[in-house]
């Protein structure tokens, strides 16, 4: 086990007196008072490490009060593992301490809990319920962070490698991403070290060998930093200069990345430079890249365009009085707060202006990245289907566009036109049916770059394609996407299974009443009537099954027999002629154009001495090839006993075994295909024109159904 160096523990008048000194105004008594009830409800609890248990909440106190939090704040750390470790109540916390903090000890409680089940339960519902929380009020969040910051520089302590791995993978994947996007950058930057020193050893061993090995390089840092104060000075400025070496993890990631080695790396050292107003970040610029030869293409002007987190910054990469490349960052006092601090910037001892009284600083949602990922939590239908998209949203580096109007919408790295539209809203995504980039009329995939002003064109007839999802990068826009794609199949099983339910029970001479089958629910696997017809539908569940419900309601009656004589008598009829209104042996032909087939409603065309050739009644051709007098308003007979081709263009992803699965699948549908012809076919997606034997429309909308439950299907649609 590694030997930590242990820190004397804050002591209660230190920790008061540290408040204080950033916020006059803060409860001294309450303080005091969870101080004391912290102390004493832990009483003899040990931690991993051998320490009495308060010593964690104080740390954490501690972290909290070294970002200036309030007061409020403060006391959550102290008491946020009280209501789970002892045998402290909500209720007693509530009337000890007031409501806001026993709803946020709550709710640091309730993310506490789903560590513990996290062995167990899948780590997107934890992710899920986690932001469902710090939503609510995101000084949670902030507490929570705190806390797992304490628990990963005592990570040493746990003896269980397996349970160690699990924590640090939770913190790399989960808590850094989220101290990244509230903008709290030293607690992103030690959380994803300690998770990468405890995920990958040998790694950070490496990169910390070769980090020591390079003496030189502090003072290199010093005299950078002393040429860059005097670059300024004789521009007529003054500014604070911080320089430092990049981090073990960001390191790591950069050779991962480039695939290069430690001694490639050409940009070790970071520099920011702090002046005190915004005119005075553009003047430095200026003079930086006069006296520095600047890096072309790694300019960023994050203080006209902010990150979503707030973060402000001009970001420029230079080469140094050393020949080695060196980042740089210019920023304001404020704008470098809400660098290091974050959202926790809004929670100091300002909290008591009025501004703040104007708005709930305390509610997540006024973030925009807060608010886009709680409209993925709405449209998600899983919960891993929610982490991979909040992924998406939180990993990915930015380009910023405009509206016409001027307004910026920031999105991920290699974002589409498409992604721009869902963005302004769902809606406009769901409708979109063309763009202008810069006045240009673009394709939907189109890739957007830094600058560009997208006009977005709509239309209320327009909805989302499956092929939409290929292209579009942000979690928001596939989540919109997978949703109306998922209603609009759910819609079509729907009436496909209640079509098909009605068919089956008329040929039993039953009556649908759905209060029968609402009683038979129980009895089945499905939670309702709705998800029955739909597995109908889906072709998940045979009709015939649930006809069974329906029979012990039938009482068979003398005309009930009559008709049923009389069914199969015209049942005889109709095998000999599919077409009522026809006379028999009159030659019939079948259009290639339109495929028609029982169910359809369907027109005939004379032509003198051929026969008659039978079109659906909204095919094309119709309007082009015929007059209106040689027109034939016609109708199938009942039950026409004959096989007949109908057409259907599948799309499908290009895996091996993928046309064995579409031909099961249309197999076991009781139909049989006549021919197949592939129409396009590229290294992703085949494209497939497909002749099915069947008897109805009916069957082939099963067919079609029973193609787009396959993962592998990306459309399917009739000819």
């Amino acid at each position: 086990m590694k030997t930590v160096e242990r820190k004397p523990v804050v002591r209660q008048y230190e920790l008061v007196e540290k408040v204080k000194r950033y916020d006059p105004h803060t409860n001294e008594g309450l303080l005091n008072k969870a101080y004391v009830f912290c102390m004493k409800v832990h009483g003899q609890q040990l931690r991993a490490s051998g320490d009495p248990y308060f010593y964690h909440p104080l740390e954490v106190a501690n972290i909290l009060a070294d970002m200036r939090l309030d007061h409020y704040s403060i006391i959550t750390a102290l008491l946020h593992d009280t209501i789970e470790d002892t045998l402290t109540t909500y209720e007693e916390i509530e009337s000890l301490f007031g409501a806001e903090i026993a709803k946020m000890v709550d709710g640091v409680t309730k993310l506490s809990k789903l560590e513990l089940q996290s062995a167990s339960t899948p780590q997107a519902e934890n992710f899920r319920k986690l932001f469902l929380a710090m939503s609510n009020d995101i000084r949670v969040l902030l507490v929570k962070l705190a806390d797992r910051l304490h628990n990963m520089r005592t990570l040493y302590f746990i003896k269980d490698p397996d349970k160690r791995a699990r924590i640090a993978r939770e913190t790399l994947e989960i808590y850094a991403p989220l101290a990244s996007r509230i903008g709290i950058t030293k607690f992103k930057d030690e959380l994803q070290n300690y998770a990468f020193e405890h995920l990958y050893p040998n790694e950070h061993a490496v990169v910390m060998e070769k980090l020591a090995s390079m003496p030189q390089s502090q003072q290199m840092i010093e005299n950078i930093n002393t040429d860059i104060t005097n670059v300024l000075e004789i521009g007529g400025l003054s500014g604070q200069i911080f320089g430092r070496e990049k981090t073990p993890y960001s390191i790591w990631k950069k050779m991962q990345k480039r695939n290069i080695t430690f001694e490639q790396l050409s940009d070790l050292m970071a520099f920011r430079v702090v002046v005190d107003s915004l005119q005075e970040c553009y003047q430095a610029l200026g003079l930086i890249h006069s006296n520095y030869i600047m890096v072309p293409g790694r300019f960023k002007d994050y203080i006209s365009t902010p990150k979503a987190n707030g973060y402000q910054s001009l970001h420029t990469t230079l080469i140094g009085p050393y020949n080695q490349k060196i980042e740089t960052q210019i920023r304001t006092k404020k704008m470098h707060e809400v660098c290091e601090l974050g959202v926790a910037a809004h929670w100091n001892y300002k909290q008591h202006s009025k501004e703040d009284e104007l708005v709930n600083v305390h509610d997540g949602t006024q973030y925009s990245w807060v608010r886009s990922l709680l409209e993925i939590l709405e449209h998600a239908d899983t919960p891993d289907e929610f982490l991979e998209h909040t992924k998406l949203e939180m990993f990915n580096d930015q380009v910023f566009c405009f509206t016409p109007k001027g307004d910026v919408i920031a999105l991920p790295k290699s974002a589409c036109v498409l992604d721009f539209a869902y963005a302004i809203h769902g809606e406009v995504g769901n409708h979109t049916v063309g763009a202008k980039i810069n006045g240009k009329q673009v394709p939907l995939r189109t890739e957007l770059c830094n600058g560009d002003q997208v006009e977005v064109i709509t239309s209320r007839q327009q909805c989302p394609s499956p092929s939409w999802e290929r292209y579009v990068v942000t979690g928001k826009a596939k989540a919109q996407i997978r949703k109306f794609i998922r209603i609009e199949k759910r819609d079509q099983f729907l009436e496909l299974g209640s079509n098909i339910l009605h068919k089956v029970l008329n040929k039993e001479n039953c009556t649908y009443d759905e209060k029968i089958l609402a009683k038979s629910v129980k009895d089945t696997n499905y939670q309702n009537v709705e998800d029955i017809l739909i597995a109908i539908g889906e072709g998940m569940l045979s009709a015939k099954e649930v006809v069974k419900y329906f029979k012990p309601y039938v009482v068979p009656t003398a005309s009930q027999e009559l008709i049923k004589i009389k069914f199969a008598k015209q049942q005889d009829v109709s095998t000999k002629i599919p077409i009522n209104g026809l006379i028999p042996g009159m030659a019939i032909h079948y259009a290639g154009c339109c495929h028609p087939l029982p169910g359809d409603s369907i027109t005939g065309i004379v032509h003198t001495g051929k026969g008659i050739t039978i079109h659906t009644h909204d095919c094309q051709q119709l309007v082009v090839n015929a007059n209106e007098d040689e027109f034939l308003d016609l109708t199938w007979s009942d039950t026409p006993n004959q096989e007949f081709n109908g057409r259907l263009k599948i799309t499908f992803v290009n895996n091996q075994g993928a046309l064995a699965l579409i031909t099961t699948a249309i197999s076991k549908c009781d139909a049989n295909i006549n021919n197949l012809k592939i129409i396009n076919r590229s290294s992703d997606f085949w494209e497939i024109l497909t002749d099915v034997a069947v008897k109805s429309s009916e069957q082939l909308q099963t067919v079609k159904a029973s193609l787009r439950t396959l993962s592998i299907v990306s459309q399917v649609e009739r000819q």
